[in-house]
């Protein structure tokens, strides 16, 4: 699933156009959203691609859902 990461002043969002929903990123597996899972405010998990420098955002990236909790 393509979904848009962006940084806020509230955390970082998740935005998902196919869904129209924008998520903030409440959990997550590393320190970092990279290379792990993260959890939405809406309780989606999504398994994030890792990277070995952190990108700059926003980002448009294909992550897979993990759970529609």
């Amino acid at each position: 699933m393509k979904i848009t990461v962006r940084d806020t002043p509230k955390g970082m969002e998740v935005y998902v156009a196919k869904k129209d929903l924008e998520e903030l990123i409440v959990d997550s597996e590393h320190p970092g959203i990279w290379g792990g899972w993260a959890k939405l405010t809406n309780g989606w998990v999504f398994d994030m691609p890792a990277y070995d420098t952190p990108p700059s955002l926003p980002i448009t990236i294909e992550a897979r859902r993990l759970s529609t909790e």
